[in-house]
């Protein structure tokens, strides 16, 4: 890992062991730069080729009532692609962990306090949502209905990041498509801790028509890749856009949850002319979610 990568997340709770709060701090929550993982992919946090949020699913929210009942809800939280810092993932679940004991006067001053000290790590004002696990349930199961490139032909041997695989990711007949591609093989692995992350990753693009077995292969080689979420879907974006030279290009990875918490990354391209709701696709929760 280079070294400004160690000093800025030597104080972070992964793979620490860690004793678990009985009660509610905010000092728990640990920021991650994401200026770290832009450089490295030449992007300026002042000069995005994308917009897009974090969207973070809580399974596990509950607080006291002032009776003493606890009281149980999901979380939706999400993080603009603007914000300086990402969450980190283990610093987020310590600090929920930490409302199960204690006592909110109403969902409203959970929601407030939550906005409040997520808003502070991240940086930038983050949106929260609190629902019901009635108002949830409405949130029934999707499938992408788009092309699932996983029966696309290939022999696969490179299971580590390698974006030249998409140096001939185009066909070769030249034909620019509007063209909506889906895989479940997504899997990477935490960059702290090294515990799998799986994933779907969803591709809405308008440009030269992609070839799916090169699309497919390049998805493979995040298999030993050691990165966050937010960070891989990032890659993901700017090297289709490198290679494919996509005229619009949306990113989408739906990732199975840990620890009660999934995120969603999103990017998609300024002013992006798809026919495409973006809000839409952050709703449908998949099957592994």
């Amino acid at each position: 890992m280079p070294e400004n990568h160690n000093t800025a997340m030597g104080h972070l709770t992964l793979g620490q062991v860690t004793d678990y709060p009985e009660h509610f701090d905010a000092n728990l929550l640990h920021p991650v730069p994401r200026a770290l993982n832009r450089e490295e992919i030449e992007l300026r946090d002042d000069a995005l080729p994308f917009e897009g949020v974090d969207l973070w699913t809580g399974y596990e929210l509950s607080w006291l009532q002032p009776s003493g009942v606890p009281a149980v809800a999901i979380l939706e939280v999400e993080v603009p692609v603007t914000s300086p810092n990402l969450i980190e993932s283990k610093s987020f679940k310590l600090y929920l962990n930490g409302f199960n004991q204690t006592t909110f006067p109403s969902t409203e001053a959970v929601q407030h306090q939550l906005q409040t000290d997520l808003s502070a790590c991240a940086g930038v004002p983050v949106a929260v949502r609190i629902y019901s696990l009635d108002a949830y349930t409405a949130r029934s199961i999707h499938h992408w209905e788009s092309q699932c490139i996983d029966q696309a032909p290939l022999t696969v041997s490179t299971y580590d990041y390698a974006p030249e695989l998409l140096q001939n990711i185009c066909d070769p007949s030249g034909q620019v498509t509007t063209e909506q591609l889906h895989s479940h093989l997504l899997k990477s692995n935490c960059l702290i801790t090294n515990q799998p992350d799986w994933g779907s990753v969803y591709i809405h693009y308008q440009g030269p028509k992609l070839n799916p077995s090169v699309l497919l292969a390049y998805l493979i080689s995040f298999r030993s890749h050691n990165e966050f979420h937010e960070q891989c879907v990032e890659r993901i974006y700017t090297d289709l856009m490198k290679y494919a030279k996509c005229e619009s290009l949306l990113v989408l990875a739906r990732y199975t949850r840990r620890g009660g918490l999934d995120i969603n990354p999103l990017r998609y391209s300024h002013g992006q002319n798809l026919v495409l709701d973006p809000e839409l696709l952050l709703r449908r929760r998949l099957v592994r979610q």
